[in-house]
Parts: structure tokens; sequence; C-alpha cells
């Protein structure tokens, strides 16, 4: 028992570095938790992703992408496209009067939940850092472990859940404070930048 203990907790250590790094999904799931909009499903669609991709790239699908690197490079250009959208319409948002801003947030959150989870299920599958983090990576890493390889999985899986229930959770508490037509336009302002420097940062990648 003890023997899985260290590549589990491998993994739980190797899952949070390199999930919690800033990304366009993190940065997701902090502006519609601080909205208040649909976090519970995004959070789940974001942590499911994880889950079904760390699984995948233990049991060898890092390998099987390793050998087709034509697939990275579509997901690049896919991904930096839909990325560069978000952060455009982010910075159009944070451009706005805040009397617009408050008449956006009203309209956005009547938006279906279908077209939050959507949008967390693009930014997860069609981000190439995801499939370079989790397939790749952990796959190969929990690989060298041998025999512990599933353990090390399992703490990759544990860090993944915690890490975007507390983001979701922590950023629900935020609301108050984006009370404020102008909190929120800092907020989609940091956003806009943050997503269109990831989206270049792909097309220079390719």
């Amino acid at each position: 028992m003890t023997s899985y203990l260290v590549p589990a907790f491998a993994g739980l250590l190797t899952g949070a570095g390199l999930i919690i790094a800033i990304g366009p999904q993190n940065v997701y799931v902090l502006r519609q938790g601080v909205a208040r909009r649909h976090t519970a499903p995004i959070v789940a669609v974001c942590a499911i992703s994880d889950v079904v991709l760390i699984v995948a790239g233990v049991a060898g699908l890092g390998a099987l992408v390793a050998t087709h690197p034509q697939v990275v490079t579509v997901a690049k250009i896919a991904g930096g496209l839909y990325i560069l959208v978000l952060g455009l319409l982010a910075a159009r948002r944070s451009l706005r009067s805040n009397a617009a801003i408050a008449t956006n947030a009203g309209e956005a959150e009547s938006a279906g939940r279908w077209v939050a989870v959507g949008t967390a299920l693009a930014l997860t599958w069609l981000n190439p850092h995801v499939y370079l983090d989790t397939v790749l990576t952990m796959g190969a890493i929990a690989n060298g472990h041998g025999n512990g390889k599933w353990a090390f999985a399992i703490g990759a899986c544990a860090a993944s859940v915690i890490w975007f229930t507390a983001l979701g959770g922590g950023a629900r508490k935020l609301s108050g404070f984006f009370a404020s037509p102008g909190a929120w336009k800092v907020l989609d302002a940091v956003v806009a930048v943050i997503m269109i420097a990831m989206a270049v940062a792909l097309f220079v990648s390719v």
C-alpha cells in the first residue's frame, strides 16, 4: 500500500503544477464563478475532461498522439482561433459603458446552461496545451512509475477535481466585489489580455 502512496502524491503535485497555471480554461471558470452562472456544470465539465485525458494518457494515448504531430498542429490553429474570438469579445465588453455592461450581465444571466457547458468543452478540448500537459506529459511521467502509474493517475485526477472545485467556489465568493460594473471592466480587460496573448502564442508555435 505504501508503495503506491509515493506515485499518488507525485501525481497530485504534478497535476497541480500543470493544471493551476493560468489558461483560458481557468479564466473561464473564474469569470463564470464570479458571475454565479452555471458554475457547477462548468466545474464538472473541466474536471471530468481532465480525468478522461489523464487516464487516456496513462493508458498510452500520449504515445499515439506523439506519432501524429499534425493532430496537435490542427488543435493549435482551431484552439487559437476560438480563444482569440473569446479574447476580442472580452475586450469589447471591457470597452463598453457601465450601463451597457450592466445590461449585458443581466442578459447573460439568462444564457442557456448548454451554451456555458459547450464553451467549457471547447476551451478544454480545443486547447492543445491540455493534450501536451495531461496526455503527453502526465502519461509519460505516470508510465515512468511502472506498476504505480495508476496511483499516479489517481493523484493527478484528484488535483484537477480539487483545483476546479476550489476555483469555482472561490470565484463565487468574489461576486459581491464584482457588483460594480467598473470591476467587471477590469476583469474583462484582464481576460482579454490573457486570451489574446495565448492565441498569439499558439499561432506562433505552429
